[in-house]
């Protein structure tokens, strides 16, 4: 029974930290803009032209 007494508490305080750590998640607005992101990755930010290489054959 005394080993009941140590092991609720144990995981009931993990629990709150997860629980406060998503409640402060949302509201800093982290969910906010899921599907923005995953399309970020996906275009690019500029149109650059990729560095030119010379050949070898290009210089004989």
């Amino acid at each position: 029974m005394s080993v009941l007494a140590l092991l609720i508490p144990t995981s009931i305080i993990p629990g709150l930290i997860g629980l406060s750590a998503f409640l402060w998640s949302m509201r800093d607005g982290q969910y906010e803009d899921l599907d923005g992101s995953a399309e970020r990755v996906l275009l690019d930010e500029e149109d650059r032209p990729l560095p030119s290489r010379t050949d070898e054959s290009d210089e004989r």
